[in-house]
């Protein structure tokens, strides 16, 4: 299944989205709750962009996640109620 379209094999984007899956599928085939996974996935980005960009610039990016989480940006599969 092509979940990132727009992003060739070759793209870093691509094989960074990749290799976090199938880490993501390593865990929870090993009995890791996909909350857990995902709690250690969200810890380890915000961790490592703080490292980089400073508390100021990461608390910008959480700021902006709220609209983009409520216009379903991260949404896979959409029901309608």
């Amino acid at each position: 299944m092509q979940l990132f379209d727009g992003f060739g094999a070759d793209d870093s984007t691509y094989r960074a989205l990749s290799l976090i899956l199938e880490a993501w599928d390593e865990g929870t085939e090993s009995g890791v709750p996909n909350e857990q996974m995902a709690y250690a996935a969200l810890f380890t980005a915000l961790t490592d962009l703080v490292s980089q960009f400073g508390e100021e610039a990461v608390v910008d990016l959480a700021n902006g996640l709220e609209r983009r989480i409520r216009v379903g940006e991260f949404t896979l599969h959409r029901t309608r109620q």
